[in-house]
C-alpha cells in the first residue's frame, strides 16, 4: 500500500486519535441485570445533566414499592438498560445484515433514544400520568411521552450540548427529530396510509423505529429491561429471555417495508413475553394494595396541589400539575414531594399531610370488591365519580343498620388488562422467518402454536374501594358493592375477603343458576348467568343479608 498524500494521512490520523479518545473516555456501569455496561462518552455527556439526574428521585414502580420491599429501583438505571439494549440490537442487526447500511450515527441515535425515553416520568411514574394528572387537570390529554420530548430539548438547551453531538457525528436537527420520533412516533399527525410520516430517517430505514418503542407489536428493548429488572427486585419469575430474541432478529421486507423479524421456533418465546407482561401487572403491577396506595397519594397531591410552589423559568411558580406545562420546574419535581407534604407543618397542606400518616402507618382505604365488565368501556372521571354515588345509593334491603355511607367514601377504580394492543393478539403483527430462506417472513396463527393459548387478550377490572376502615362500615360497603353489581349487571365478585361471608344466600342462588363455577355454560354466557333469578329474588324481597 502506498503512501497518500498528507491532507490524507492527516485525516486518517485525526480519526485514529478520535477512535482513542471515545474509548479512552467509555464510561462502564456495573448493572445488576445486564452486567458491565459501557457507555459512549456522549451518553455520559447526557447521563451526567440535571435532566437525567432526576430519574434517580424517581421510583420505577410508584406506589408498588409499599407492597413489595425490592422494588425500590428507579427510572435511572432502567433508562441506562434501555440505552444499552439498543445499542446491543442496533449492533447485532448490522452486523449480521451490512446490507442494511446501518451507520454510526443510527446506532448513536438508537442508543440516545433509549437512553431518554423515560425522561418526562412525573413522582411515582405512571401514577402521576395515569391518575394524578387526569384527576386535577380532566381535560388535559397529557402523557410523559410528550414531557420526554420537552425535558429531552430542554436537556439539550440547558447544557449546551448541540456543539457535542455534532462533535460526534450527529447532524442537527435532522438526529434530534429522529430520537424524538422513536420515543413517541411521528412528529405530524399524517397517517401512514398517506405516506411514510417519519422525518428522521427514510422508509428504507423503517426498521429502526421498532428498536425504543414498538408502536407495530410492543417487542422492544424498553419491555426486555423492564421485564428482566422488575422481575428481579420483585421477585417474581421472568419468563422471557431477550439474549435469545437478540441471536435470531433479523430485518426481513413485508409489504414493502422493512422489519425487525425473527425465526419461527421463536414463536413459543415472544408468548412468554406477553404471558410475563400479564403476570406482571395482575401480581405486582395492579396489586390492588399498591393501587390503594397509589390512589391515596393521588388524592394527597390533588389536595396539596394548589399550596406547592415549584419555580420555574423566569422565577414564575408553578403547581404539582402546572409543573408539566415548565420543564425548568418540572425538573425539580419528583418523588420528594411526598416527604415534602409529610413532613410540613403547613395547615393548608393539614389533610394531605393526614392521607400521606395514614400510608406510613398502614391505615389503608379497603377493597371491598373487584367486578368485569362485559365489554371494554372507556370510563371518564366523571363516571367513576357517579359510580362511587351509585355504589353508595345501592343498599341492599336488609343491610346493616345505622351505618351511613356517602359517594365520597367510595373510589371507583378502573384496570384494564391486556397484552400491550388492547383486544388484539399483537403476536399476529409480528413476522417469521424460516431456517431455509431467511430472507422471506411470514405469519404464523395462534393455533399453529398451541390450542391452550387464550382467546381473548384483554379484559376490564372494576374495584372499588371504601375509605372508612372499621369493621362494620367496610362489611356494609361490600354489601353495598354486590348489590351495585347486580345493578349494573356486571361479573359475579370474587369470592375470598373481597366478599362478606355473611352473603352466603346470595352466594347460592349465584350457584344455583350456573351450575358450578366451572360450568362449561356459564363461560359460554361470559359468566353472567346468576343475575338473572339474583336480580328477580332481590325485587321481590329476598335477603342479601
Amino acid at each position: 500500500m502506498g503512501i497518500g498524500p498528507l491532507g490524507t494521512r492527516l485525516q486518517i490520523l485525526h480519526c485514529l486519535r478520535k477512535l482513542w479518545q471515545i474509548a479512552a473516555e467509555t464510561k462502564v456501569f456495573n448493572d445488576p441485570i445486564h452486567g458491565h455496561i459501557e457507555m459512549h462518552p456522549l451518553l455520559v455527556c447526557i447521563i451526567d445533566t440535571p435532566q437525567f439526574q432526576r430519574l434517580r428521585h424517581i421510583k420505577q414502580l410508584g406506589g408498588t414499592y409499599f407492597v413489595f420491599p425490592g422494588a425500590s429501583h428507579n427510572r435511572f438505571e432502567h433508562s441506562i438498560g434501555v440505552g444499552y439494549l439498543a445499542g446491543w440490537l442496533v449492533q447485532e442487526l448490522n452486523e449480521r445484515q451490512p446490507e442494511l447500511f446501518i451507520s454510526r450515527r443510527d446506532i448513536l441515535c438508537v442508543q440516545i433514544a433509549g437512553l431518554c425515553h423515560d425522561l418526562g416520568h412525573g413522582p411515582f411514574s405512571h401514577m402521576f400520568d395515569g391518575m394524578f394528572i387526569p384527576k386535577v387537570r380532566p381535560e388535559s390529554k397529557w402523557k410523559h411521552e410528550e414531557a420526554s420530548l420537552a425535558m429531552f430539548d430542554h436537556l439539550v438547551c440547558e447544557n449546551a450540548l448541540e456543539p457535542v453531538m455534532k462533535e460526534h457525528g450527529l447532524v442537527l436537527p435532522d438526529d434530534l427529530v429522529f430520537i424524538k420520533e422513536q420515543i413517541a412516533g411521528p412528529l405530524n399527525t399524517v397517517p401512514l396510509s398517506q405516506g411514510w410520516p417519519y422525518k428522521g430517517r427514510p422508509e428504507e430505514k423503517s426498521f429502526l423505529y421498532e428498536i425504543v418503542a414498538n408502536k407495530r407489536n410492543g417487542i422492544d428493548v424498553d419491555k426486555w429491561d423492564y421485564f428482566a429488572r422488575d422481575c428481579f427486585h420483585l421477585g417474581i419469575q421472568n419468563n422471557f429471555d431477550y439474549r435469545r430474541f437478540l441471536k435470531f432478529a433479523r430485518v426481513c421486507e413485508v409489504d414493502g417495508k422493512k422489519h425487525i423479524c425473527t425465526r419461527d421456533k421463536e414463536v413459543g418465546n415472544l408468548y412468554d413475553l406477553f404471558h410475563t407482561r400479564n403476570c406482571l401487572h395482575r401480581r405486582a403491577y395492579q396489586h390492588k394494595v399498591g393501587n390503594i396506595i397509589e390512589t391515596m397519594i393521588t388524592e394527597a397531591f390533588f389536595k396539596a396541589d394548589p399550596h406547592i410552589q415549584i419555580q420555574g423559568s423566569g422565577g414564575k411558580m408553578f403547581s404539582i400539575s402546572t409543573a408539566i406545562d415548565d420543564m425548568e420546574a418540572y425538573t425539580k419535581l419528583t418523588d420528594h414531594v411526598f416527604e415534602q407534604i409529610l413532613y410540613s407543618s403547613s395547615s393548608e397542606l393539614a389533610e394531605a399531610r393526614e392521607i400521606l400518616q395514614n400510608i406510613t402507618c398502614r391505615r389503608l382505604y379497603k377493597c371491598v370488591g373487584e367486578t368485569q365488565a362485559e365489554k371494554r368501556m372507556e370510563v371518564s372521571q366523571e363516571k367513576l365519580l357517579d359510580w362511587a354515588g351509585c355504589v353508595a345509593r345501592s343498599r341492599p334491603q336488609n343491610g346493616l343498620q345505622n351505618i351511613t355511607l356517602q359517594p365520597g367514601d367510595f373510589v371507583v377504580d378502573i384496570i384494564n388488562m391486556d397484552w400491550g394492543m388492547k383486544e388484539k393478539n399483537p403476536i399476529n403483527n409480528v413476522r417469521f422467518y424460516c431456517k431455509n430462506d431467511p430472507t422471506k417472513a411470514y405469519q404464523i396463527c395462534k393455533d399453529q402454536v398451541s390450542k391452550l393459548l387464550p382467546e381473548r387478550f384483554a379484559e376490564q377490572l372494576i374495584r372499588v374501594y371504601c375509605k372508612k376502615t372499621d369493621e362494620r362500615t367496610v362489611e356494609a360497603a361490600k354489601k353495598n358493592f354486590v348489590q351495585w353489581c347486580m345493578d349494573m349487571n356486571f361479573s359475579k365478585p370474587q369470592d375470598g375477603d373481597v366478599i362478606a361471608p355473611e352473603l352466603t344466600p346470595l352466594k347460592a342462588s349465584w350457584a344455583n343458576n350456573n351450575g358450578s363455577e366451572d360450568n362449561d355454560e356459564e363461560d359460554s354466557q361470559g359468566g353472567r348467568g346468576w343475575l338473572t333469578k339474583a336480580h328477580t329474588d332481590q325485587r321481590s324481597g329476598y335477603n342479601i343479608a
